[in-house]
């Protein structure tokens, strides 16, 4: 984990997977980071190919190294695809941290006075299954006021429209969008 130099000043810390949850999240912190004068930082937490127990097993600092470019890049593709380019009146800090999402936002938001933005969105039980809420893990084990951002409306509409063009069914087009 990079050190951060921000010592002094108020941070809002936002985790970022470029999901359409984490870039509300996204949009949500960087609202509180205007309005309190507060620096954003935009935390993508990776881990190696296959996990830290594959890696282990047989390392190879390459496939690491590549596995870090490429968290890198999807934490800048996420930014500008939420803002359209790197914002220019907000103080930005984007963050790669090696570990599961939980555990790293906890350990970058560690200062009572920060604020740690997390997207709460609606999932499955075999999602829940499979990899735990991070929100949850962020509310349990952060030392600073954690902000659980619910999904947008518009969520449901982008999935219901997924879900109808892939089976090829028609859009519902007479209702608007509210």
């Amino acid at each position: 984990m990079e050190d951060m130099d921000d010592a002094g000043h108020h941070r809002v810390v936002v985790g970022l997977s470029g999901s359409l949850g984490s870039l509300t999240a996204l949009h949500r912190a960087a609202a509180e980071a205007r309005r309190t004068g507060a620096v954003l930082v935009a935390v993508l937490a990776w881990e190696p190919p296959g996990g830290e127990f594959a890696y282990r097993r047989s390392a190879c600092p390459p496939l690491l190294d590549a596995g870090q470019d490429r968290a890198r890049r999807r934490l800048l593709d996420a930014v500008e695809s939420a803002f359209g380019r790197l914002p220019e009146d907000l103080p930005l800090r984007a963050l790669t941290v090696r570990g599961p999402a939980g555990w790293a936002l906890t350990q970058v938001a560690n200062r009572p006075d920060d604020v740690l933005v997390v997207g709460a969105g609606r999932r499955g039980r075999l999602r829940r299954l499979l990899s735990p809420p991070v929100a949850r893990h962020c509310l349990a084990h952060a030392v600073c006021p954690v902000l659980a951002v619910p999904r947008s409306p518009l969520h449901g509409v982008l999935e219901d429209m997924h879900r109808r063009n892939t089976w090829r069914l028609p859009l519902h087009t007479a209702a608007p969008l509210r």
